[in-house]
């Protein structure tokens, strides 16, 4: 036989034959966006479920929302503030976080087209803190406006810096938000409340319970109560602890003791603003603007089957909107607002992602404002409830980041960029003590195992780029063609992070053109092969002295493929098909072969 790849050939021609003919399946298009549906989902981001499937999922991402609140009582506590200043800024947030998250579904310069919540974020909560402490309520609300203002000239330069953004880098910071969990989490779902308190049985049981019916609503339940197991596990919930004492009534009682209807205002009135904690809000305007484009690439990822990269122009929007919110917040008397990545895990637990969700979610939130009984139904939440809330979220967002990381062949560069950022990152929660004497400057770098893990695997990134060429040459000769066609592809397809299936497709190209240029030149000694990539695209010529070669317009009938005609027909033919564009050229005796691979 003259061709060294008939075996791999023979195991691609019949599926790469028939997907060369017929369309994808699943495909669907909305303002010039093409997605393919993930067969996963019940209703994906451009459908719209039912009205009660609708309230019924908004309100189980208001529960998960509602977790931001409690930071505005932390920051209030570290000043002795009294509980009306943290109801006032809680209310004032709510009614930020109501707008941002119905703008963040539009599309256009504003928004980004998917149902991404907003709310207070534990990224802003070291800086607040410092603020409050330093200059009181103006002050915090002064830097919370500045960190609007950065968020919002963030993204208008996001496009440009998409190379801070590879798969690797978005996956880590979403499995980084999902494993920050883990601390708010556990100690919630067993009852546990800090130094000095022991985890409780029936705490446990509470949790317990709530995720097994939340899971369990889950895996088994295949019909539109799917989209809403997190309501089943709060009922469930709430009457054990309310049975069990882990929430006496009495207490559940006074909860409920506010007015109906009572409309927020400022807890004081004024903005100011000081230089020096200009680098604490700007280390976390950075980390949670990235980690808004970390929950904002998962969503676009869950929501297509063939998905390939972050959508910038989409991200600049949502980026925007939470700059915008965050700013009105701050000018109102609340704190700042960033996407929330257990609401995204809601969503892929439940398969619904529908941005019709924004309107109803929204409204909820802001309308809680404005009706504290209501609202303190969500405070009287008890703890293991919150705890298997928090678990059942973190499951869907580490695993979602741990598939955008892995979407991309990693070499060991990558390798260390993103393990050495994840381990710094782990140590903030599982060994606080090692930073307790970092400069009050950049405190909030190391107050947040994201706001870590995120610099540094930004920086690690852009620090390993430093040496890695995007244009590679190298020779084969017959006899190891396909072994260094395969090496060198490999290799260098892991360096540039690219996808191992346009990888795969670039090898078989290659290799049929050269076992095709060897069938039209018997004599041919050398073969030339240049490769370039640039995120879009990878290009790899191959460059000989000889007869162009001739590609087939059909495949060859079974009966030729048992000739060498056959066989270099069916060669020439798979080369359209692995390739999405083929060029041949000709000059005084020198043919290249030009492929084009959409990354």
């Amino acid at each position: 036989m003259l061709f060294q790849g008939l075996q791999n050939v023979r195991s691609f021609t019949i599926r790469h034959l028939l997907s060369a003919f017929l369309p994808p399946s699943g495909s669907i298009s909305n303002a010039g966006i093409v997605r393919k549906r993930p067969s996963n989902l019940l209703y994906d981001v451009d459908e719209t479920p039912p009205l009660l499937v609708r309230l019924g999922v908004s309100f189980q991402h208001v529960f998960l929302l509602s977790v931001g609140w409690l930071y505005a009582v932390v920051i209030v506590n570290s000043i002795g503030g009294t509980e009306a200043q943290a109801a006032s800024i809680i209310r004032i947030s709510m009614i930020a976080g109501g707008l941002a998250t119905i703008l963040q579904s539009t599309r256009g310069v504003l928004g980004s087209g998917y149902f991404c919540p907003l709310t207070s974020s534990l990224i802003f909560l070291p800086p607040s803190i410092l603020a409050v402490q330093t200059g009181g309520y103006a002050l915090l609300f002064g830097m919370v406006v500045t960190a609007g203002i950065l968020l919002s000239l963030m993204s208008g330069v996001l496009e440009r810096v998409r190379v801070l953004f590879p798969p690797e880098v978005t996956g880590l910071m979403v499995a980084m938000a999902g494993l920050q969990l883990i601390r708010l989490g556990c100690p919630r779902f067993v009852g546990y409340n800090g130094p000095g308190s022991v985890p409780e049985l029936r705490a446990f049981v509470v949790g317990a319970v709530t995720l097994i019916v939340m899971v369990g609503a889950t895996v088994w339940n295949k019909g539109k109560l799917h989209a809403l197991p997190m309501l089943m596990g709060l009922s469930a919930g709430y009457i054990l602890a309310l049975g069990s004492g882990v929430l006496p009534w009495p207490q559940f009682v006074r909860e409920l003791n506010e007015p109906w209807i009572n409309f927020p205002h400022r807890a004081v009135s004024g903005l100011s603003f000081r230089f020096s904690l200009l680098a604490p809000f700007l280390i976390a305007s950075l980390t949670a603007g990235l980690k808004m484009v970390g929950d904002l690439t998962l969503c676009q990822k869950i929501n297509d089957s063939d998905w390939k990269r972050t959508d910038m122009k989409s991200a600049s929007g949502g980026l925007l909107t939470s700059g915008l919110g965050t700013l009105f917040s701050g000018l109102s008397g609340g704190l700042a607002q960033t996407s929330v990545s257990s609401c995204i895990g809601l969503s892929l637990a439940t398969g619904t992602t529908s941005r019709s969700l924004a309107i109803p979610t929204g409204i909820m939130i802001a309308a809680l404002a404005f009706f504290p009984k209501l609202a303190a139904v969500l405070a009287a939440m008890p703890a293991p409830v919150v705890g298997a809330i928090l678990i059942y979220s973190a499951c869907f967002i580490v695993l979602g980041g741990m598939q955008l990381l892995t979407s991309r062949m990693l070499d060991s560069r990558r390798i260390f960029a993103v393990g050495i950022s994840l381990l710094f990152g782990l140590s903030v929660d599982m060994a606080p003590e090692l930073y307790r004497h970092v400069p009050e400057m950049v405190r909030p770098l190391f107050g947040s195992s994201t706001a870590l893990a995120t610099v540094l695997v930004v920086s690690l990134s852009l620090l390993f780029r430093l040496g890695i060429a995007k244009r590679v040459s190298f020779e084969v000769v017959p006899g190891d063609a396909m072994e260094k066609i395969n090496s060198m592809m490999e290799e260098h397809g892991s360096a540039w992070g690219m996808r191992r299936e346009v990888v795969i497709r670039a090898i078989q190209a290659v290799n049929e053109t050269v076992n095709s240029a060897l069938a039209f030149n018997p004599g041919l000694e050398r073969v030339d092969i240049t490769a370039e990539f640039d995120e879009f695209k990878l290009g790899a010529d191959v460059i000989y002295a000889g007869v162009p070669i001739q590609l087939a317009e059909s495949a060859p009938s079974v009966e030729s493929l048992a000739t060498d005609q056959g066989i270099a027909l069916l060669s020439s033919f798979m080369i359209r098909q692995f390739a999405d564009r083929v060029r041949i050229k000709a000059h005084k005796g020198t043919c290249r072969v030009e492929l084009t691979f959409n990354h």
